[in-house]
């Protein structure tokens, strides 16, 4: 069945960082930041819920996607990047629905299977 693109309500994307790539993640969010009405998350220096290493969340809405996406793909620093949409649907926004700026890592697709049946 055809989705529509008006089920999005918003997008993620995840900065996952290191002890060592912390300071890139920091300037990358400082750009996105001065750049964008965008909500920046908090700092998780481990992993978290799906999540296999630190990372911090950015939210931005569906009109914004196309400066936002475009942004951290030039400007990214080498960081890996989930991007997904927010459609009530946690576990296929995470995984069928998402794009990767740098490597795919491999999420904790249990913990997202355990919200979704609870």
């Amino acid at each position: 069945m055809e989705k529509d693109t008006t089920d999005i309500v918003g997008f993620h994307a995840h900065v996952y960082f290191d002890a060592a790539t912390r300071e890139v993640a920091a300037r990358v969010r400082e750009g996105l930041g001065a750049r964008f009405n965008v909500k920046l998350g908090r700092w998780f220096d481990q992993p978290i819920g799906p999540h296999p290493q630190g990372m911090y969340q950015v939210a931005f809405l569906p009109n914004q996607f196309d400066k936002v996406v475009p942004w951290l793909m030039l400007n990214r620093q080498g960081l890996d990047i989930l991007v997904h949409p927010e459609t009530g649907d946690d576990l296929t926004d995470h995984t069928d629905r998402a794009l990767w700026l740098g490597n795919k890592l491999d999420l904790n697709i249990g913990f997202l299977r355990q919200i979704t049946t609870t």
